[in-house]
C-alpha cells in the first residue's frame, strides 16, 4: 500500500541535517506499518521495539543519557547491532518509556549518525502531561488516514493518474466512475486496515466490523489513558459528534452532550480527543484577514471525526445509503461531505476555519489560506449547488474569489471555481506548491 508520507521519510533520511524523527497520528492510521516498511525498503537492518510491549525498555533511559550504553542495551533487547547510516532504529509507543521522548535530544546531540524514528498514538497526551520535549532537537511528521488521492491510487491507479493531470475534459468523461469510487471512499474511509480488508475480500460486512473494532479501541483508550472522571466526559463528547454534525450549522453545542453541560466541564475532554488525533477542531474566524489564526473566535467551533468511514460506522449508516443513494447525505445535512473535505484539507497541510454571521443564517463551510491569499470554500454534497452563502459573500467581498467543492464537474467563473469533490487533493496540492 503506497502512502504519500513515504516521500517525506525519504527526504528525512537523505537530509544532512537529519534529527530523530517523531511521527504523530491517531491510532490505526498506519504509523507502525509505514515505519517498518520504510525500514525494510531503505535500510540494511531495521530494529523495531514496541516500548509498550517490551518491559526491558522501561529502564534504558532512566540511568543516564550515555549513548554508548543506550545503543548497547538496544542491541541486547533487539538482537541487532545498530550501524550508523545503515540501521533504522524504530521505538514505537515511546511515550510509555520514562524519559524516552527527552532522550531524543541526546540522540541528536551525541549520536546523529544513527537513524532513529519514533511514534506513539498518545504522544500528544504525554506532551500535555508535562513530558520534557526536546525543542529544536527533533524532526516532526504527522500521519493521517489515507486521503482520497492515496485511496484512488490503490483502487484504480489509472484514474488516479488522470486526476493528477488536471485535464478536465478527459476527467469529465469518467465522471460517473469517479463518483462511484468517491462514494466507496465515503463508506470505507481512509483507515488502512479497513481499505486493505476491502481490497482483499470486497466484503462490506467485514469492512464494517473492522471499523467497529477501531471505534471500540478508541473507547477503550479513553479509560486506559485518562482518569475515570475525564474518561466519562471524553466518551460523552465523542458520542455526541454525530448529533453535533447532524445540525444545520454544525457548531459544537455543549447542551447536546447533556442538558446543562458547560464548556469548563468538557474542555479537557475535547483537548484529549484533539491531542490523540481522533477529532479535528475548526474554529470560527471574526475577520477575513491574514494570518487567519489571529482572528479566531475561540468560543465558537466545530468538531469533525478524523475519518468519514468511521463516522458512517458510528451512525450505523447502511452501505446502500452511501453507495447507491443520497439518503445518508440528506439525513446528515452534508456532514459526510464536510468530513471528507476536512480530511483532504488537513492531509494536504491546510488549517481550515469557518465563518458565520452573528445575526443571520449566512455561513461559509471553510476558510483557508492558499496560494498567498484567503479562500472562502463552500461544500455541496450533490450536483444541486443552489445556495446563496458563497455567492452573497463574494458580492459583499469582491476582493476574494470563491472555491466550491461539489459533485458537479470543473467550472471556472469570475467569482468562483467549482472543483469536483474527487479532485480536491490534486487541485489544492498544486495550489499549495505555487
Amino acid at each position: 500500500m503506497k502512502r504519500e508520507i513515504y516521500n517525506d521519510l525519504l527526504h528525512w533520511k537523505n537530509n544532512e541535517d537529519r534529527k530523530p524523527l517523531i511521527i504523530q497520528g491517531a491510532r490505526q492510521v498506519g504509523k507502525t506499518w509505514m515505519m517498518k516498511e520504510f525500514g525494510a525498503q531503505e535500510y540494511k537492518h531495521t530494529i523495531y521495539i514496541n516500548c509498550d510491549d517490551e518491559p526491558l525498555m522501561q529502564n534504558v533511559f532512566e540511568k543516564d543519557y550515555d549513548m554508548e550504553r543506550i545503543l548497547f542495551e538496544i542491541q541486547v533487547i533487539s538482537g541487532i547491532k545498530p550501524e550508523p547510516e545503515k540501521t533504522l532504529i524504530i521505538l514505537d509507543e515511546i511515550q510509555e518509556v520514562p524519559r524516552g521522548i527527552h532522550a531524543l535530544k541526546y540522540f541528536c546531540e551525541k549520536a546523529r549518525e544513527y537513524h532513529i524514528m519514533v511514534a506513539g498514538s498518545f504522544l500528544g497526551i504525554a506532551l500535555q502531561d508535562g513530558t520534557s520535549f526536546p525543542v529544536g532537537k527533533v524532526d516532526l511528521l504527522y500521519m493521517y488516514p489515507m486521503n482520497f488521492s492515496e485511496f484512488i491510487n490503490e483502487i484504480n491507479p489509472t484514474l488516479g493518474d488522470l486526476l493528477k493531470s488536471q485535464r478536465w475534459d478527459s476527467i469529465a468523461t469518467f465522471h460517473d466512475k469517479l463518483v462511484e469510487i468517491l462514494r466507496l471512499y465515503y463508506f470505507l474511509g481512509g483507515m488502512p486496515e479497513v481499505v486493505q480488508s476491502y481490497i482483499n475480500n470486497k466484503d462490506l460486512s467485514k469492512v464494517r466490523q473492522k471499523q467497529k473494532n477501531i471505534l471500540a479501541t478508541y473507547r477503550n483508550d479513553f479509560s486506559k489513558h485518562s482518569g475515570n472522571n475525564v474518561a466519562i466526559k471524553i466518551r460523552q463528547t465523542f458520542d455526541s459528534i454525530p448529533s453535533q454534525l447532524a445540525k444545520e450549522n454544525k457548531k459544537f453545542i455543549f447542551n447536546v452532550i447533556k442538558k446543562g453541560a458547560r464548556a469548563a466541564e468538557y474542555e479537557l475532554a475535547i483537548q484529549w480527543l484533539i491531542d490523540c488525533g481522533i477529532v479535528y477542531k475548526v474554529n470560527r474566524i471574526r475577520e477575513f484577514r491574514q494570518p487567519l489564526k489571529f482572528y479566531e473566535d475561540l468560543s465558537a467551533f466545530k468538531l469533525f471525526l478524523l475519518d468519514c468511514g468511521l463516522f458512517g460506522c458510528m451512525n450505523e449508516t447502511a452501505p446502500e445509503d452511501v453507495l447507491l443513494s443520497n439518503n445518508a447525505f440528506v439525513e446528515y445535512k452534508g456532514a459526510f461531505t464536510e468530513i471528507f473535505v476536512m480530511q483532504q484539507l488537513v492531509s494536504e497541510g491546510y488549517t481550515p476555519y469557518y465563518w458565520s454571521k452573528e445575526q443571520s443564517d449566512g455561513e461559509l463551510d471553510f476558510i483557508i489560506q492558499m496560494d498567498g491569499g484567503i479562500v472562502p470554500i463552500e461544500v455541496k454534497a450533490e450536483e444541486n449547488v443552489r445556495a446563496k452563502s458563497l455567492h452573497q459573500f463574494i458580492k459583499e467581498h469582491p476582493e476574494f474569489k470563491g472555491l466550491r467543492f461539489s459533485m458537479k464537474g470543473f467550472q471556472e467563473q469570475d467569482w468562483m471555481t467549482n472543483i469536483p469533490l474527487y479532485a480536491i487533493n490534486q487541485y489544492i496540492r498544486r495550489k499549495n506548491k505555487n
